[in-house]
Order: structure tokens, then C-alpha cells, then sequence
């Protein structure tokens, strides 16, 4: 049940990225934008043929980097509203 949870999550991400402008995606470039949508279109798409072994290496590996990357662009939102 957690693994479908976090599978979930991983295709919510994927949506909220694929989403995105593509003129935000370019100014944040260090963001793997394609990748991360192409992995919420293999989930979605292939879910039969996903490997658990990759959801794993995603969560411990890109999550965490991601997520500080995502709080750096709120913050950076966050500041051009404040001016």
C-alpha cells in the first residue's frame, strides 16, 4: 500500500512538472523536467512493467535534491512578488 502511495506521489510530481510553463522549465535548468515527466508517463502508461527497483533509486536519490530545488524556486517567487 505504501508503494502504490508513493507511486501516486511520484505521478502527482510528474503532472505538477509537465504543468509547468515551458518558460519556467528553461530558467531552471537544473531541474530534469523531461525526466521527470517521462516518468509519470511511464507509470501511468507501463505501470505493469515498472520496476520497484527504480521507484526505490528515484525516492533516494532525486527526491531530497528536488525538493530543495523546488523550495529555492518558491523562494525565488516569493521575492519577485515581495518587489
Amino acid at each position: 500500500m505504501c508503494y502504490f502511495a508513493i507511486v501516486y506521489q511520484l505521478v502527482v510530481i510528474g503532472e505538477a512538472a509537465n504543468m509547468l510553463s515551458k518558460e519556467f522549465r528553461d530558467e531552471h535548468p537544473l531541474t530534469p523536467w523531461r525526466e521527470i515527466v517521462s516518468m509519470r508517463n511511464f507509470i501511468v502508461h507501463g505501470y505493469n512493467v515498472v520496476d520497484k527497483n527504480e521507484v526505490w533509486s528515484v525516492i533516494e536519490n532525486d527526491l531530497e535534491p528536488l525538493k530543495l530545488q523546488i523550495e529555492q524556486y518558491i523562494s525565488e517567487l516569493d521575492c519577485k512578488s515581495n518587489e
